[in-house]
């Protein structure tokens, strides 16, 4: 009995000791834990706060404080467990070779993923522009983290990846106001050259589309084969630049007879010799 109650007492005063050891490590590290959360939401916040001042896109705001939010407590459990005794050096080694593993294996992902955060902070296009990029043309229709959504004008859908599109050439047709259309309209030789070019920029003054500054232009741009073709150029608002150039070709085609302009066709003249 003496035993058994010498046993009790010591298991009793060894629990004493590590509640004692332990139990102000555990009360510290929930503790540091609440405090710790409270600071990071504050600090989320204010990262929110500069965002919505600096008009941040709505994608890119969420995604920052989402990445400040997770990076922070990450730190933050890590220290926690730290607090408690928990040997860390051999987890965090064992983090990072997994890290690193996953890493190679994603390159490609995690390129597009940094030109996803990359064009969303830059900004060379925007939903709803008309782009050429990658070997495509289309309308943007979202720009997601990994890839941007291009609609064709068939009404195709077009994923391109967004690595690509950050480090490549591409082309906005909807990032200026204005944009300049290009015609060559060829007449006859023996055609009158001043009465061609008075029918034309009388076309083009008589649509509204048509701005009269820049001044619209018409000149002799070649001697071909079989006609003298005229360069034009006029500019328009960027979403009239289709509808003006057909407008204009059509015009130019039912129209150029009554102005005494001939539209030219390939001919081949042959000479016999007796």
């Amino acid at each position: 009995m003496d035993n058994l109650s010498n046993q009790s007492a010591a298991i009793i005063g060894y629990l004493k000791d590590l509640t004692v050891q332990y139990g102000l490590k555990v009360l510290g590290a929930i503790a540091a834990l609440i405090i710790g959360l409270w600071i990071i939401k504050l600090i989320v916040n204010a990262v929110n706060r500069l965002l919505t001042k600096g008009k941040t896109d709505a994608s890119l705001a969420g995604f920052l404080k989402s990445m400040v939010s997770i990076l922070l407590k990450t730190l933050l459990f890590i220290s926690v467990l730290g607090m408690v005794g928990v040997e860390m050096t051999s987890f965090i080694a064992i983090l990072g070779a997994a890290g690193l593993a996953v890493g190679m294996a994603l390159s490609g992902t995690l390129q597009n993923f940094a030109g996803g955060v990359m064009i969303l902070l830059f900004k060379p296009f925007k939903v709803g522009d008309f782009i050429e990029a990658q070997g495509y043309t289309g309308i943007v229709k979202e720009i997601q983290i990994f890839v941007t959504v291009l609609t064709t004008p068939d009404n195709k859908t077009i994923f391109i990846p967004n690595g690509g599109l950050a480090t490549g050439s591409l082309t906005n047709y909807s990032r200026e106001p204005l944009r300049r259309v290009d015609w060559t309209f060829g007449i006859a030789y023996g055609d009158d050259l001043d009465k061609a070019k008075e029918f034309i920029l009388d076309m083009f003054k008589n649509d509204s589309r048509i701005l009269s500054d820049p001044e619209p232009f018409v000149a002799l741009g070649e001697m071909a084969d079989s006609s003298v073709n005229l360069v034009a150029r006029a500019w328009v608002k960027g979403e009239d630049y289709w509808g003006v150039f057909f407008d204009m070709n059509e015009q130019y085609y039912k129209n150029a007879d009554k102005a005494g302009l001939s539209i030219p066709f390939p001919q081949l003249d042959v000479h016999l010799d007796k």
